[in-house]
């Protein structure tokens, strides 16, 4: 394996890239990555994880369609519940404007900051797209499942050198990417992710979202 990195390194290392250098990933190392992710936790080892890699010539017809329909299509699941409360509206809220300051888009600049949201179609220049599905009769259980074989991706990733982010974004886009990868209908799509190279200079590469202190949302019992 590269070079040593800690876990704890990983974790306070990994951020959401969204600014990446035009620099092709090993077909070898990407399928890597998503072999030994698979070691994530999965309740009665189910592994319900279904993943689709792409890259060149694939990737290049999915983008294409994307910008061909920039409205997207009825997405399965709402990435966030309807009428988002405190505390997560703030922090949704928070973190979208601590987005685009790195990139000096303010709020009323809706045309940019749509411009910006639709890089998520382009895997904001990464030379990898992966998406993760699951069979439609699997349950919230195995959703969670799906997000730790997800982040094992990502910390895996960061080993090699390599950044991500991943973009809940593609549920807007459940026909197209099913077409794309030939995905079974007794599937359903869950999320996608960008793979690839950082650009260093990428302005929006500096953001690092806040996290709330330990006591906003833990307890230590009988310590």
């Amino acid at each position: 394996m590269p070079g040593a990195m800690t876990v704890s390194a990983a974790v306070a290392g990994r951020v959401s890239i969204r600014g990446f250098l035009d620099r092709p990933v090993p077909a070898g190392t990407v399928k890597d990555i998503l072999v030994r992710a698979a070691q994530a936790p999965s309740g009665g080892n189910l592994q319900p994880w279904r993943v689709y890699a792409l890259t060149g010539q694939p990737l290049e017809d999915l983008k294409a369609q994307v910008r061909a329909n920039p409205f997207g299509e009825t997405p399965e699941y709402e990435v966030y519940p309807p009428g988002l409360w405190d505390p997560f509206r703030t922090r949704r809220y928070q973190n979208g404007e601590d987005l685009y300051a790195t990139i000096a888009i303010p709020r009323e600049d809706k045309p940019a900051r749509l411009r910006q949201l639709a890089r998520n179609g382009e895997f904001f220049g990464a030379p990898v797209g992966l998406f993760f599905a699951l069979d439609r009769k699997l349950g919230p259980p195995q959703w969670a499942d799906v997000g730790m074989y997800m982040q094992n991706v990502m910390l895996l990733a960061l080993e090699r050198g390599l950044d991500t982010c991943p973009q809940e974004y593609w549920a807007r886009y459940p026909q197209t990417v099913a077409r794309a990868v030939a995905l079974p209908a007794d599937h359903m799509l869950f999320s996608g992710m960008a793979l690839g190279f950082r650009d260093p200079d990428a302005p929006i590469n500096t953001l690092k979202a806040s996290r709330d202190p330990f006591e906003a949302w833990g307890e230590m019992l009988g310590f």
